[in-house]
């Protein structure tokens, strides 16, 4: 049991990381959880674990935490973490915290515990359901004294920093650092209000073009609750891809034109769908790269009517069991990238399917960047080329995927 935490703290680089392990261009460094017993690690990118224990030893002020959920696990690599967050309430850091109601039967009794323990620490509840009618917080993200921020699709969960495919960023770019803060402050507001019995109020009654073409910008969802100058996902992400002249490389959790109706209805979403389709039908070669999760029904026919067009590429990515035996809810690649010709890199919170970019919140950092835009490309292809991808056979009847328990 030792050697495989040992293993796990090397892995998620809180042991023996050489210091020059890191790639950045000017304010923003990526990084990436490499599930544990796998080969998809990457010497030059650093963990999740080392950069939020970094932010946390570093932070002087405040922390603002949004995220979906909460687990810890004892004697975890995420453990080790949340003892740096312990640490730096305790020398007098303010910690402000806001999860998702939805997101509360998510998580763990004894985290939601530990995490009220904290000293400085205000932890608040966000029905974001209340906001737009079935929407979650699920966004992953902090930000510390105002300087720096994280996102990704990273989760406060132990599953995230060991056992799960996961990508995000470190961000020191101060527009987009106090956009983020923004976005936070706009939803503890709403937290406030929602709690006392109020609505909060509508920031964006008209969805606007965002500015595509700046080097780098956040994009945000729900757009009616996005801070002034903050870029709307769902007309950004069209309009990304309707400017693809070769190649777009995709990589996500699960992929379909649906969103969450009222019980378990799936209704159906095309806005994405239709700009992907689009790309592909004049001429851009699409690699759509998927989690074997996204093989239920009813979203598995819709991939297949997606993979037999001309110039779509889908592979599905199927993470083996881990030694120590079934973890639930995890072993599946969770990231959510996109690279556009080599050129634009996409790193975000959004599964790219009805309901996260319309109903919940969630943020998107696109950058105009060669450098980032390939090194994202050359992460996509460290999986896609893995043994862990294979080529979604339209043909294939496909067993449902095993998620909560082994099937």
């Amino acid at each position: 049991m030792r050697r495989i935490l040992v293993s796990a703290l090397m892995a998620a680089g809180v042991l023996a990381a050489p210091a020059h392990a890191e790639f950045s261009i000017p304010g923003y460094e990526l990084v990436q959880t490499a599930p544990v017993e796998t080969p998809l690690h990457s010497d030059d990118l650093r963990s999740p674990a080392q950069v939020w224990t970094e932010m946390f030893d570093n932070a002087t002020s405040e922390i603002v935490i949004g995220q979906f959920y909460a687990v810890i696990k004892p004697g975890s690599v995420f453990d080790k973490v949340v003892e740096h967050l312990e640490a730096a309430g305790k020398r007098g850091v303010k910690i402000r915290f806001l999860l998702d109601q939805k997101g509360v039967g998510l998580s763990e009794k004894p985290t939601i515990e530990r995490l009220k323990a904290i000293p400085n620490l205000d932890l608040r509840i966000l029905d974001f359901n209340k906001l737009t009618g079935n929407g979650i917080i699920h966004a992953k993200y902090l930000v510390v004294d105002g300087k720096t921020a994280f996102i990704g699709s990273q989760n406060f969960d132990w599953r995230s920093f060991e056992h799960i495919h996961e990508t995000g960023l470190r961000i020191t770019d101060p527009k987009v650092v106090g956009q983020v803060l923004a976005i936070f402050n706009q939803d503890w507001r709403a937290q406030a209000l929602t709690a006392a019995g109020q609505i909060a109020p509508v920031l964006n009654v008209k969805t606007a073009l965002p500015d595509i073409h700046q080097p780098t910008f956040l994009l945000a969802s729900p757009n009616q609750y996005n801070p002034a100058g903050v870029g709307d996902s769902e007309t950004g992400l069209p309009a990304l891809l309707a400017e693809a002249k070769s190649e777009v490389r995709i990589q996500l959790l699960d992929y379909a034109p649906l969103s969450y109706g009222p019980k378990g209805t799936r209704p159906y979403y095309a806005v994405i769908d239709n700009a992907v389709r689009a790309a592909a039908n004049r001429g851009v070669k699409i690699k759509l790269m998927v989690s074997n999760w996204n093989l239920e029904q009813p979203a598995q026919v819709y991939l297949k009517s997606l993979a037999i067009l001309p110039n779509v590429e889908i592979r599905v990515v199927t993470l083996p069991v881990a030694s120590t035996g079934f973890v639930p809810f995890a072993r599946v690649i969770h990231s959510k990238t996109m690279v556009i010709d080599n050129q634009v890199a996409w790193v975000g919170t959004s599964n790219w399917a009805g309901g996260y970019f319309d109903l919940s919140r969630n943020l998107e950092v696109v950058m105009r960047n060669e450098k980032m835009a390939q090194r994202l490309a050359a992460l996509q292809e460290q999986t896609w080329t893995s043994a862990y991808a294979q080529p979604l056979d339209i043909n294939k009847q496909y067993p449902k995927p095993a998620k909560g328990s082994p099937e």
